[in-house]
């Protein structure tokens, strides 16, 4: 498990790439092939637009408090398969990591739906991490917008340098 340590934690808060607006994220997708999403709410959105992610991942929360039912109605309608994982805050536990990775190895739009059973809030780095070059990962930053991360070796870095002091 790999457990975020607080003298890091600011670093987290520095975007990786881009804060878009919904707007300019479906310009953004239109030219992408595969999209990851981490979160209720972003991926909600591309649902809602009729986007389908290769995988999401999901906690059923948003901001901490419980996802309306319409958003939880519209999660729980994507995926062709459903894997459950523990994962606790500030955390990447084990099981999260490697479904994640197996998630990659298997790439089909729609096909797997990430339930979290704790918090998704580190799943980005793991998504990232793992990420081939033609996935764009998305979610969502409280009251700013959605990040959107191209996994570039560059970014790749990034993620790896938080990861390793995990």
């Amino acid at each position: 498990m790999r457990v975020l340590p607080d003298s890091i934690r600011d670093l987290l808060k520095e975007p990786i790439g881009p804060v878009v607006n919904e707007k300019k994220l479906l310009e953004i997708l239109e030219k992408r092939k595969y999209v990851v999403s981490v979160g209720d709410q972003v991926t909600y959105t591309l649902l809602e637009h009729g986007i389908e992610p290769v995988f999401c991942v999901v906690d059923f929360k948003t901001r901490r408090g419980k996802c309306s039912d319409e958003i939880v109605d519209m999660i729980k309608s994507f995926g062709k398969k459903t894997v459950i994982v523990d994962n606790p805050q500030g955390c990447i536990s084990d099981d999260l990591w490697n479904v994640i990775k197996y998630a990659y190895e298997n790439l089909e739009p729609g096909s797997l739906r990430i339930e979290v059973r704790g918090e998704e809030d580190m799943a980005s780095l793991a998504a990232i991490y793992h990420a081939p070059e033609d996935v764009t990962i998305i979610y969502g930053l409280p009251d700013k917008g959605v990040l959107v991360v191209i996994p570039t070796r560059e970014n790749k870095e990034k993620v790896k340098e938080v990861l390793d002091m995990m």
